[in-house]
């Protein structure tokens, strides 16, 4: 049993069956973590000794038939925004407080009482400021989709992209405030979902942008990334923006199929700074959901797509300044130069800046919901290129922000699929959807995944390990 790539729904489906358990399932990931991050670097912390007790507590239970549910005894791991109790949260910076959290964070809570298990925490951009997914200050994560050239992963969720794609968790919690989770799903070959605002409790998470910021899982498959968000939904005492949120079950119509669903997308002259290969990537996409039934439309954006790209930036940037100046604003600040460079660009907005951006959002919004109206999704490209090699993009400009900050900006929900290689390298495909509409994107992704015989290609170099454990070598 090849542990390392099986989705968490079929490793719970092992563990239901009892051919599996969870302390061998625990031990064959961990082997695999000590084997593959010392180059990979999607790790900050492992915790080798809570997880394999978290396992056998799992186990115990499933002996007792008190098995908390499908996700009980599977691991997983947390980007390192989110509080563990009693393990520091860094956010990627050395200038952070290494204090150890009270109190773990609301959506680490929340899978921790369904029996899942934390493996550990993974690396960040730097305040999760930042889209390459490189961190100079305290280590970039390596995209396990190249084994020749060290290519970035995605920011800023970098490290629970490559821990993923690399087979060393099923599962793993990103954030994702203007794409950083479905840019390194999308560059990595994973699914990564940006949940309608309000759906996932924030509270215990370091805040980047709170009118942007969104809790989400990345997984192997469309069906792992639904059950999992099917237990991250719901009020959070911490996080007013939760409070009598109207939620559907991600779960419910999974295998509906997508037969008369209008799909519609931006015209191609929209998408021109995507990748010529993307975008025949990208036609292939529409031309199988098309084969599936859907009605696939094409409809010019109200307004290009940079335009949305750099008013959010804006209100990111203001957010952002506010939140960290007094770790930048400081003589011998420890931040990263580069980030603290960028983020400085807030020094120069002032209250009515601020203001006037939110207004020019609303008015962007109401023309966007009549531009929306009569189809059921919008279609894009999640990244308009591959993964860079790592030596090559260091204070370059990041352009993933083009297509996915839209989705933020509009209030949407927006669902990361892999849609092929481009030499080699995936792509991804954005299935934007209405507010509290996200088990529609759930349910168009999987009817992908289905007629595709699946999304997710395994990186090459990662093979299971040759483990003295009998059990997680079977």
């Amino acid at each position: 049993m090849d542990v390392g790539f099986l989705s968490a729904t079929e490793l719970g489906r092992a563990l239901a069956r009892g051919e599996l358990t969870s302390q061998a399932l625990v031990t064959a990931l961990l082997a695999r973590i000590r084997a593959y991050d010392p180059v990979l670097k999607a790790f900050v912390e492992v915790y080798d000794d809570d997880a394999l007790q978290a396992a056998w507590q799992s186990d115990e239970r499933r002996s007792r038939n008190q098995t908390r549910g499908l996700l009980d005894g599977i691991p997983f791991a947390a980007k390192d925004l989110f509080d563990v109790e009693g393990r520091p949260t860094l956010a990627g910076s050395k200038a952070s407080d290494a204090t150890p959290a009270a109190q773990s964070a609301n959506a680490v809570l929340r899978l921790l009482a369904e029996g899942m298990i934390l493996i550990g925490k993974t690396r960040t951009v730097e305040f999760a400021y930042g889209s390459w997914g490189t961190n100079p200050s305290c280590g970039t994560p390596v995209n396990p989709r190249d084994t020749v050239v060290a290519r970035v992963a995605g920011g800023s969720s970098s490290g629970s992209g490559v821990a993923v794609a690399a087979g060393m968790v099923p599962v793993a919690l990103g954030t994702d405030t203007g794409g950083s989770v479905r840019t390194p799903s999308a560059l990595c070959g994973i699914v990564g979902m940006k949940p309608s605002p309000g759906l996932i409790g924030r509270s215990g998470v370091q805040p980047l942008a709170l009118v942007f910021d969104t809790v989400g899982p990345m997984a192997r498959s469309v069906e792992d990334a639904a059950l999992v968000q099917a237990v991250l939904q719901g009020e959070d005492p911490d996080d007013p923006a939760t409070f009598s949120i109207p939620r559907a079950n991600p779960m419910a119509d999974l295998g509906k199929g997508i037969a008369g669903l209008r799909l519609r997308h931006p015209s191609m002259e929209n998408l021109k700074a995507a990748d010529p290969e993307i975008l025949d990537r990208f036609r292939d996409m529409l031309a199988d959901l098309a084969g599936m039934g859907a009605l696939i439309e094409e409809k010019p954006l109200p307004r290009p797509l940079e335009l949305y790209a750099s008013l959010a930036a804006n209100i990111t940037t203001a957010e952002a300044w506010n939140r960290f100046r007094p770790l930048i604003d400081v003589d011998d600040s420890l931040v990263d130069p580069e980030i603290a460079t960028r983020m400085s660009r807030g020094r120069a907005m002032s209250i009515a800046d601020y203001l006037g951006y939110e207004e020019q959002r609303r008015l962007m919004q109401t023309e966007f919901h009549h531009y929306f109206s009569g189809a059921d999704a919008l279609l894009l490209p999640s990244s308009p290129i591959t993964a860079k090699p790592i030596d090559s993009v260091h204070d370059s400009f990041a352009p993933f922000g083009i297509f996915t900050r839209l989705a933020g900006l509009m209030s949407l929900a927006s669902l990361s699929v892999p849609m092929g290689d481009v030499e080699r390298l995936p792509t991804g495909v954005q299935i934007m959807v209405r507010r509290y509409a996200d088990p529609l994107a759930f349910r168009i992704g999987h009817a992908l995944e289905i007629r595709r015989g699946g999304s997710f290609v395994r990186p090459l170099g990662y093979e299971r390990l040759d483990h003295p454990d009998p059990v997680a070598a079977e």
